[in-house]
């Protein structure tokens, strides 16, 4: 049995906790977090404190960090890394390079294991731009999502002084998408591809002029993008933005000779981002384990994991079944 801790129990940590019961080769440690654990209503996982999380070290194969990219991965993941196997989703793709060595330098420094910025985008997605752009070299490729949740960027919100709640949408440019696949070349701008719309609840006595320009200025995030924000009531948020759903799409158009167009598109159509999300986490939670076990210490990402070290099926019964 896989061993795993959850570190953060928010939405991710929750779906987490749902994926490691769908499957039979994973036992759930327990779920370490910063709240005080009797206050945490978990799916039946028992909640720690993450002064605890120490002390189990011995019982525990690998650690999935759920936190933000925002503020928490950047501390969490180099500091458990000390100490664990880790697997964690950060998803600010320009700050993917730093982490990256940072958590490498970490990760070898101490013989442990940490695939990073695993998820869809990054993470699936990335794969298939790969792939993609590998198969067919001449040609464009272009991701697009929404419209849908975007956990990261809510996160980013919500971290802002004087935000009480916080939700935020992608909204990809279907007029874009079609012209892209009807053949057409583009230079797109970011702003060209999405744009985002925020629904911000704030805390007693914030100023909502101060809030709005720290939002569209904010960089990495809304700084590049036509952004709309809403500044709504509690009871509006929870009563018509709890849902989590997202998606997208990674659209590759090339060409095999000059009158030959072929067109690659990846899809996802996702009813909880957080649940599909934590999904991948765990999967590639097991490859950790196994690269661990091989003595192949270090960061990862999605592109070094050879496509098995997922599954826990046999190699023979994936050359049977899927090949």
């Amino acid at each position: 049995m896989i061993k795993i801790a959850i570190i953060g129990y928010g939405n991710l940590g929750r779906g987490v906790e749902l994926s490691i019961k769908q499957n039979k080769d994973m036992e759930l440690v327990g779920i370490f977090t910063r709240r005080a654990p009797e206050t945490v209503q978990t799916q039946g996982g028992q909640a720690f404190t993450m002064d605890q999380l120490k002390d189990k070290k011995a019982e525990i194969d690998v650690c999935i960090l759920c936190g933000g990219s925002a503020t928490d991965l950047p501390i969490q993941t180099p500091e458990w890394t000390q100490l664990f196997n880790t697997v964690d989703s950060f998803d600010t793709h320009a700050k993917i390079p730093e982490h990256f060595a940072k958590i490498d330098q970490v990760a070898k420094e101490n013989q442990t294991t940490s695939i990073i910025s695993t998820g869809w985008d990054p993470g699936l997605f990335s794969l298939n731009r790969l792939y993609a752009q590998s198969i067919l070299p001449v040609g464009q490729t272009s991701t697009f999502w929404g419209k849908g949740v975007s956990q990261g960027h809510s996160d980013a919100l919500r971290r802002i002084k004087g935000v009480a709640d916080a939700v935020q949408y992608t909204i990809p440019n279907s007029e874009v998408i079609e012209k892209l696949k009807s053949g057409e070349q583009l230079n797109l701008t970011t702003r060209d591809k999405h744009s985002r719309e925020c629904f911000v609840v704030l805390e007693t006595g914030a100023v909502e002029e101060k809030i709005y320009e720290e939002i569209v200025s904010m960089p990495n995030y809304f700084a590049d993008y036509d952004t709309e924000v809403h500044f709504i009531s509690k009871d509006e948020l929870d009563r018509d933005h709890k849902t989590m759903p997202h998606g997208g799409t990674v659209l590759h158009t090339g060409r095999t000779n000059e009158k030959t167009k072929q067109v690659i598109e990846y899809n996802l159509q996702l009813e909880s981002n957080p649940e599909f999300t934590a999904s991948v986490l765990v999967a590639y939670a097991r490859a950790c384990v196994r690269l661990s076990k091989e003595k192949q210490f270090g960061a990862y990402t999605v592109f070094d994991i050879a496509p098995k070290y997922l599954s826990n099926q046999t190699d023979e019964e994936l050359r049977r079944e899927l090949l």
